[in-house]
């Protein structure tokens, strides 16, 4: 990102929001800024902001605006540009805002966290400068790739660690690819799971798409994104979930896990094999989640499309008998094939978290406090698991 001060010099135009400013950059020039007034309030002339002109330097088709990130001083107080800078300093960060380096247009010109102070480009890998541009160009299959599917970011080391494990067992090498969409955290390296998976050498990549960023790979949408793990990283399996911090509401479809519907789809319409990882849990306080969750339903009934494989644990006495009268009320056999299969051991699940080191917590229960989590998971890995060894070349 490339930041400048100026000095607001004139105020355009305001409306509900947003002011349109002219500001005298440092050079003496005048240009156009945005500033957002939902943060800082109202801005009067003579204030010294901070700008992001990261779009402008790169001529993108933004409207010719910077966009205000911060506000360094209110009605003409003096503050030197150099004291500016020192108290930037202090911060660890921030030295290198001004000692950026030229942006070359050849490094990528694809805006995330577009139209925000933070906006700052990327090369994604369907741009016209990316190596891989002509691999875009034309209709491209997942070539029957499985593409396992989670509403929680937990989900993505407890699966890793299993698929891992498997793999160990079986002397079969399985190359995974993470693809992290931005229904949470937007920046991957916020992750302390997807860290320590590159740090073990468990994934062949990242690819970050959306509004999410800093993967190896950048992408556009989900559907390139699949590819992109597909053709790109030359993963046999792909998993997708969410970075840290989902969404919830407590209504119907106001959550951000519904996603995975949507990731189902598009996995389905590239020709891959989808595996929902469900969500359960018989030790969460909340009655909308209790067994399987209300986000699983919502998603299996009203947003996948296409009729799936859907795997789920088949849990001893009640708790067995909670999840099949959940699914038969739910009618999720008039949608999909159901497949009933024995949870995989804990002490399964010991050896095959043994070897990483961070704690794998789901609302903050591990695996002895809420096993029939693990359980979803593990009953989704081991079948795409068993599906990839039987369909591989």
């Amino acid at each position: 990102m490339q930041w400048e001060l100026a000095v607001v010099s004139q105020i355009l135009e305001a409306r509900d929001g947003l002011q349109e400013l002219n500001v005298k950059m440092q050079d003496g020039s005048i240009s156009k800024a945005i500033h957002y007034t939902d943060v800082h309030g109202q801005l009067t002339v003579n204030d010294q902001v901070l700008l992001n002109t990261t779009a402008v330097l790169l001529q993108l088709g933004t409207g010719g605006y910077h966009i205000v990130h911060a506000v360094m001083s209110r009605h003409g107080e003096e503050t030197r540009w150099t004291n500016v800078l020192s108290a930037f300093e202090q911060v660890p960060y921030h030295p290198c805002i001004f000692d950026s380096k030229p942006l070359d247009r050849n490094q990528g010109h694809i805006m995330k966290l577009r139209y925000t102070s933070l906006q700052h480009p990327v090369l994604a890998a369907e741009e016209p400068d990316s190596p891989y541009h002509s691999l875009f160009k034309n209709k491209q299959s997942l070539q029957g790739m499985p593409v396992l599917i989670g509403e929680l970011h937990s989900m993505l080391p407890a699966a890793i660690c299993l698929l891992q494990h498997l793999s160990h067992g079986s002397g079969i090498a399985c190359r995974i690819a993470y693809v992290m969409s931005d229904g949470g955290a937007l920046p991957i390296a916020f992750s302390r799971h997807t860290a320590e998976l590159r740090k073990l050498d468990w994934l062949v990549g990242t690819i970050t798409y959306g509004q999410a960023y800093g993967g190896d790979v950048e992408a556009v949408n989900k559907y390139t994104a699949l590819l992109a793990a597909k053709h790109i990283l030359q993963a046999d399996m792909a998993i997708v979930t969410m970075g840290p911090g989902s969404v919830g509401t407590g209504t119907r479809l106001g959550f951000s896990g519904l996603e995975t519907g949507e990731i189902m789809n598009a996995s389905t319409a590239l020709g891959g094999f989808p595996w929902l990882i469900p969500r359960i849990s018989f030790a969460d306080s909340r009655p909308r989640h209790l067994g399987i969750s209300h986000h699983t339903l919502t998603v299996l009934q009203e947003i996948a499309v296409n009729r799936s494989r859907i795997v789920l644990p088949d849990l001893q006495h009640e708790q067995g008998k909670y999840l099949r009268e959940q699914a038969d009320q739910a009618l999720l056999t008039d949608k999909h094939e159901l497949e009933w299969r024995t949870p995989v051991s804990s002490s399964l699940w010991e050896a095959a978290m043994a070897p990483y080191a961070l704690s794998i917590l789901t609302m903050g229960r591990g695996l002895s406090a809420d096993p029939a989590y693990f359980a979803g998971i593990g009953t989704a890995v081991e079948a795409a698991w068993d599906y990839w060894r039987k369909t591989r070349n």
